[in-house]
């Protein structure tokens, strides 16, 4: 089921399956978010929960029994409830399900909320621990956006530009995904800037730690852009399908790190999980501008 949302300068539109936006149209009926073209890849901007990417063999352990779910998470596979629908904003829940205990043993409920304002979109992600348990968890999101944004402009006439400036480390995957221990400063011009260009990411993405909590996609030769706030957020990562011309870019937020080549994490143990304890709720916000 899509729901459709909208303000004075921008129409969106998000699937009850895995609450995952659709399209991002501006005013003048411009399309801002990556349609999903199956040659490069068919996702449009899946949502992150309770698992930042690949398990390692698929799978974790908790309180000594293993369990596993597919890639980032539960969230993405699931039909959820679409609650306070408005013109303007809809929030999506989902609850734990016997089936979902089956991954992951906790009684969760998960909502997230879409509400434009103006040429923004603001994402709001909340969770429960309605069970007796304390919980870990990660969430994230995954946009991707067009690039080039505008006719006779070329990927390469764009760039990620941090709000400030920062000295953020790159955390290095491997082939399969799974963080390795390599970690290297990464050098940005003026200590702000990432030239885009295909082979970027041809190792996979890039994901820095302790960088500026804004980036803007965008480019000196056209007059569009789009801006990614992440106030809470531990990690960015920046994407497309890797050793191809993919015409777009994925802006991350992730609160936590996938796992670690050659490990099956204990959920109990991995440093950087969020933690939930019983009767308690979790929030966070993100932003996607467009100009």
């Amino acid at each position: 089921m899509n729901i459709n949302i909208k303000s004075s300068q921008l129409s969106v539109i998000i699937d009850s399956h895995g609450a995952q936006l659709q399209s991002i149209r501006t005013a003048d009926g411009r399309e801002v978010l990556w349609q999903g073209d199956p040659a490069y890849w068919t996702s449009h901007a899946p949502n992150i929960f309770p698992y930042v990417a690949r398990l390692t063999e698929g799978k974790y352990i908790l309180n000594g029994r293993e369990y596993g779910f597919g890639n980032h998470g539960l969230v993405r596979y699931e039909d959820l409830v679409p609650e306070d629908v408005s013109d303007q904003a809809v929030t999506f829940r989902l609850d734990a399900t016997e089936e979902t205990m089956k991954k992951y043993p906790f009684d969760f409920r998960y909502r997230i909320r879409y509400e434009t304002e103006e040429n923004a979109l603001i994402i709001r992600t909340t969770v429960e621990n309605r069970g007796t348990e304390r919980m870990y968890f990660a969430v994230g999101g995954h946009p991707g956006f067009n690039v080039p944004m505008e006719e006779g402009l070329r990927f390469e006439d764009y760039y990620l530009e941090f709000d400030e400036e920062s000295h953020p480390y790159r955390i290095f995957l491997a082939d399969s995904g799974a963080v390795t221990p390599r970690q290297e400063v990464y050098e940005m011009e003026s200590h702000r800037r990432i030239p885009l260009h295909h082979d970027l990411f041809d190792h996979d993405a890039v994901v820095l730690h302790h960088a500026a909590k804004a980036v803007t996609l965008k480019s000196d030769r056209g007059s569009h852009s789009v801006k990614v706030s992440y106030p809470d957020f531990r990690y960015i990562g920046f994407w497309h399908k890797p050793q191809t011309d993919a015409p777009y870019v994925c802006i991350e937020p992730w609160t936590s790190l996938p796992s670690r080549e050659g490990i099956v994490e204990n959920l109990a143990l991995q440093a950087d999980l969020l933690t939930l304890d019983p009767g308690k709720t979790w929030s966070t916000h993100w932003t996607i501008e467009v100009q």
